[in-house]
């Protein structure tokens, strides 16, 4: 069993015209894409060309949601294969484990298709297409160029298969999506985070932040002009100020709205949004103290090689 980095990629198709159905075929969904995906497809293919020392190919899985026509690919996850004789064989297995996984995390999510990289389909992807036809009957294939030169378009494209009669047999075939990106609030700040831009090569700073910064700067103009009103109203109740008629009535406005605040709906949003924002800062914590341990570990090792070095050393000369 091998992990997707035995494959080497990218190797120009030959064959494109005919894995690819013909113009005047059109998609029979919508797609919208989150970048988490595009995130997770870019990371696994970096991570597997650092491993190999050159650009190899990658299989995943995408997951998402699909209300009848309309698909949102929300998430992914990488996926095993064997090479027999040339032919990429996914390891059903391995599938079937992640699914249950997956399922237990993401229980409104399912299967929608696979993604690979390279230039355009060919018919090793067909072949592979034809695998995934097991698990689900109309699956999405994603395909991203990582190599790709122009800035100015995304790198990935998205496809469904058709059967049409090609020589008077009936030959599966591609045709191309459009889609369009749909992103998250906890997506934007990620992808800001990572693909900020900086002015100044000390700043540490993101729009994020400037944002976050600017309601902070609210929320505290909120609280002192709500500590003034509620110091108003205790000094009328105290008798220490005359009554003001109209300005109790917009207090008693302002208050009339809280109710608004303790409704089921907006206790569970709430507390999921809290939740979410927790994770994110846990994650980051064990992200940085895996990160310093692995830092640590490198230097231990490299500490030990030496000493066994020199102790190598000092028994030649003896």
């Amino acid at each position: 069993m091998t992990m997707a980095s035995q494959m080497e990629i990218d190797t120009p198709s030959t064959s494109m015209t005919s894995v690819m159905a013909s113009t005047t075929a059109s998609g029979s969904v919508s797609v919208s894409f989150h970048p988490l995906v595009i995130m997770n497809i870019s990371e696994h293919w970096t991570r597997v060309r650092a491993q190999e020392g050159k650009p190899t190919q990658v299989l995943g899985a995408v997951i998402g949601k699909q209300k009848g026509r309309i698909i949102e690919v929300m998430n992914s996850f990488e996926l095993l294969f064997d090479r027999i004789e040339d032919e990429i064989v996914i390891n059903m297995e391995y599938y079937n484990t992640k699914e249950e996984q997956f399922k237990q995390v993401f229980s409104d999510m399912d299967f929608l298709g696979w993604y690979t990289t390279g230039e355009q389909p060919t018919q090793s992807d067909i072949r592979v297409h034809k695998q995934i036809v097991q698990i689900n009957e109309s699956p999405l294939f994603v395909k991203m160029n990582p190599l790709a030169r122009k800035t100015d378009v995304m790198p990935i494209s998205i496809y469904e298969s058709v059967i049409d009669l090609v020589n008077n047999e009936a030959t599966m075939l591609f045709v191309e999506l459009s889609y369009t990106i749909a992103t998250e609030e906890a997506e934007r700040i990620g992808v800001d985070h990572v693909a900020r831009l900086s002015s100044s090569e000390t700043s540490d700073s993101s729009t994020v932040a400037e944002q976050l910064v600017a309601q902070h700067s609210s929320i505290k103009m909120l609280h002192s002009r709500v500590k003034i009103i509620l110091e108003y109203i205790k000094a009328v109740e105290s008798g220490e100020i005359p009554k003001n008629h109209d300005i109790l009535r917009e207090a008693y406005s302002l208050c009339y709205r809280l109710p608004v605040l303790n409704t089921p709906q907006f206790k569970e949003d709430f507390y999921n949004q809290c939740n979410d924002v927790c994770l994110m800062a846990y994650l980051g914590t064990l992200t940085k103290g895996c990160n310093t341990m692995n830092q640590f570990v490198t230097k231990f090792n490299m500490m030990h090689n030496r000493q066994g070095t020199g102790h190598r050393m000092r028994g030649v000369i003896f």
